[in-house]
């Protein structure tokens, strides 16, 4: 007993995650609106056959195999979906099972192996052919370069290359004539189900000129990670079964019922990894520095050869960057492998799988029922180590992105496993599983690309938490309690929080909650991610209050005082705006920002120990310190607000706030 995957249709399911999400940031639902598809392979295969029949939406337009070609220039959809599904269920179906009755006007199917075709006029047109009469080859090469909505591949070979190589460098020569450059690819979105159906370099020149598509790596993952996820569900069940505690049949009873929960835990997988790969897109150029590096570590380590993987050079990325041209979905799909590869070994080898509260993680990779019933079995499993390094790295890098670890690595100079402790503190601290549940049911709901700002929004949440936590050493107590103590700051600081600031913050606060709620994002949700800026503060605003011994909202009030009197919201506002492309002016920027942090932390808490029953702790420090502070609060006022703020200005701002903290 086992988990068949044609019959789940794991791997065509996982794939269709990708396509989804492709076309809904298009603002198209192909699950509810007609989209066009021609493609390679027949219905009686896996990929192909469970791919055609996963929206009732999908209009088949032309497909072939080894054997035929099959033409519907205008299909109706339920019917054509219902033809469909019967072949599919058919033992051993070939494209002349179809019901010709059912083909639309010009609708035919023939065999490959005839010299020459005669095609209806609507038949031609529907492909794009020029000619009714024509060779079988060039009927499949008009079918490949079709101006359809999706090219879905299902079948085996590899029909696409770049237009600066040759067959000869592809390796498949049993399709030599049929190939076709990605160039000539009309299609809007191509959704690899099948195994190298087009080469990297192809995958790359059509994301290069506006086409959408990640790798096959990417889009047919599901397959192997169900098998995964049986070998480790069978593990853990065998040892129930030693102990007496589950029958051989109870067990194969137990295994089938799990088949959906199993699906789902799988497919949730696919549905992050794309959405990791269009965050790092919609990025782009900003993060192609950090890309650059985390790339050179790889090579430093021994573990990266560019050229095998088909990715820039140094000299070739500059280039690039130099046209506007940031690395495509194909590239950044092996960016994401080699992050979760490099993290899985580097987190088996530290303590980080043996603390008690990554558990969580390893019950959350079996199916709920699995994980109530045989939580011991689990716990003591013989991967167990391994299963919990894979979970977490794979979140890791699907919400932080390929170069989350390296960056904060090289800005902190922290090992890979206190980067991951860090990351459940801010996970867990601020629960967002839940926060991006809320935003993954937006689904089709609202644009795209507002969509995709929202989880950038809780990106760089993660991002600039992780760094804080990190830079301030803030890290030696038990995980378990580093997460309580950030969940309690927020449970007395989150509904304070708008209150607490000065008016300019208030306004741009209310004015990016309006601007979410307006895209489409629903009232409360608007409004935490509209705080999302200031809840990275929280942690440094603990820190302060620990500090000073004081109450934290004590601490909140006079940490937004001294934001207030030197200007910093403006600053920290400037800074987000700023994207350098040099690496070196991003260190820079980031060392700035961390400067007038530090300062305006411990200003706050000068202001609370030096006068603590002041009515305005701040209000009184800032009289104490006379003329000096006066004239400093005056030069940061005018590199705030004469003309652009630069690094270079940040730097200087940051020097300024340094030399008050040593009043």
């Amino acid at each position: 007993a086992g988990y068949d995957r044609k019959k789940m249709g794991i791997t065509a399911k996982g794939a269709w995650e990708a396509v989804k999400r492709h076309f809904r940031e298009m603002n198209r639902d192909i699950q509810t609106s007609p989209f066009t598809v021609v493609g390679v392979g027949d219905m009686s295969g896996d990929v192909f056959g469970n791919g055609m029949l996963l929206s009732p939406q999908t209009r088949l337009i032309a497909a072939f195999d080894h054997r035929d070609i099959f033409i519907d220039p205008d299909p109706d959809v339920a019917a054509s979906m219902a033809e469909r599904e019967r072949m599919f269920a058919l033992p051993r179906s070939s494209w002349q099972d179809y019901d010709k009755s059912k083909l639309s006007e010009g609708g035919v199917i023939v065999s490959r192996n005839q010299k020459s075709i005669t095609l209806p006029p609507a038949a031609a047109a529907a492909i794009g052919l020029g000619k009714t009469t024509a060779t079988p080859v060039e009927i499949m090469n008009a079918i490949l370069k079709a101006a359809v909505d999706l090219l879905w591949f299902g079948g085996i070979g590899t029909y696409l290359r770049a237009s600066n190589e040759t067959n000869a460098d592809v390796g498949d020569r049993a399709n030599d004539a049929i190939r076709v450059t990605a160039l000539d690819v009309r299609a809007k979105v191509i959704g690899e189900g099948a195994n190298l159906g087009v080469t990297q370099r192809a995958r790359i020149e059509f994301g290069m000129n506006g086409g959408r598509c990640n790798s096959d790596a990417i889009d047919n993952s599901a397959g192997v990670n169900c098998s995964d996820v049986e070998v480790n569900i069978k593990i853990a069940l065998a040892s129930a079964m030693r102990k007496g505690a589950l029958a051989r049949p109870a067990r194969n009873k137990l295994l089938s019922e799990m088949t959906g929960e199993v699906g789902g835990l799988v497919l949730s997988n696919n549905y992050q990894q794309t959405l990791a790969l269009s965050i790092a897109r919609k990025r782009g150029l900003a993060d192609i520095a950090h890309q650059s590096r985390f790339m050179t570590a790889l090579e430093a380590r021994g573990l990266l050869n560019r050229a095998v993987e088909t990715l820039p050079s140094p000299a070739a990325l500059a280039e690039r960057e130099a046209r506007g041209e940031p690395l495509t979905r194909a590239e950044l799909g092996v960016l994401l492998a080699y992050a979760k590869i490099v993290l899985f070994s580097d987190i088996v080898a530290s303590d980080v799988p043996d603390d008690p509260h990554f558990e969580r993680d390893l019950l959350g990779y079996f199916p709920e029922r699995m994980a109530k019933k045989y939580a011991a079995e689990i716990d003591g499993h013989r991967l167990r180590r391994e299963i919990i390094a894979r979970v977490v790295a794979n979140d890791l890098v699907n919400r932080g992105g390929p170069s989350f670890v390296n960056r904060l690595q090289e800005a902190t100079g922290r090992t890979a496993a206190d980067v991951v402790r860090t990351f459940a503190v801010v996970r867990d601290g601020f629960a967002l599983p839940a926060l991006y549940k809320e935003i993954d049911a937006l689904d089709n709901q609202i644009d795209g690309q507002v969509q995709l700002d929202l989880y950038q929004a809780v990106s760089r949440l993660i991002f600039m938490t992780s760094g804080w936590y990190l830079k301030n050493h803030a890290g030696t107590a038990p995980l378990g309690q580093r997460i309580a103590e950030l969940q309690e700051a927020r449970k007395a600081l989150e509904p304070k929080l708008a209150s607490l600031l000065p008016a300019y913050s208030r306004e741009r606060i209310e004015e990016r909650r309006h601007s979410l709620f307006k895209g489409g994002a629903p009232e409360r949700l608007a409004g935490q991610l509209a705080l999302a800026d200031l809840a990275e503060l929280i942690p440094d605003i603990a820190l302060t209050a620990r500090t000073a011994n004081a109450d934290i909202v004590a601490a909140a009030r006079a940490f937004f005082a001294v934001s207030d009197a030197f200007r910093i919201p403006r600053v920290e506002e400037a800074a987000r705006a700023i994207s350098p492309p040099d690496y070196y002016d991003q260190l820079a920027l980031s060392r700035a920002t961390d400067t007038i942090g530090a300062a305006r932390r411990g200003i706050a808490v000068a202001a609370l120990t030096a006068h603590a029953k002041a009515a305005d702790p701040v209000a009184a420090w800032l009289e104490a310190g006379g003329e000096r502070v006066a004239r400093i609060r005056e030069r940061l006022q005018a590199l705030t607000e004469g003309g652009d703020i630069t690094v270079s200005r940040l730097s200087v701002a940051s020097g300024l706030m340094s030399d008050l903290t040593g009043m």
